[in-house]
């Protein structure tokens, strides 16, 4: 499953809307997946490969070995 090591951010679920006309037609479930990437962290003076999304990448919340 994929899971952010960091902030545990997990897929989100809702629907996509099908629009026809200005109106909203049909509904069907779908899934946002997380923006993970796989890098090499410094974690505890260890170096190890976790998944990170790119928000926590971006704002310096691991530290890259």
């Amino acid at each position: 499953m994929a899971v952010c090591e960091i902030c545990q951010k997990t897929a989100s679920h809702g629907n996509k809307l099908s629009i026809t006309r200005s109106h909203i037609s049909k509904r069907s479930p779908r899934t946002w997946q997380p923006n993970l990437r796989r890098v090499k962290a410094e974690i505890n003076g260890q170096t190890k490969r976790i998944y990170v999304c790119a928000k926590c990448l971006k704002d310096g919340k691991v530290k890259r070995a």
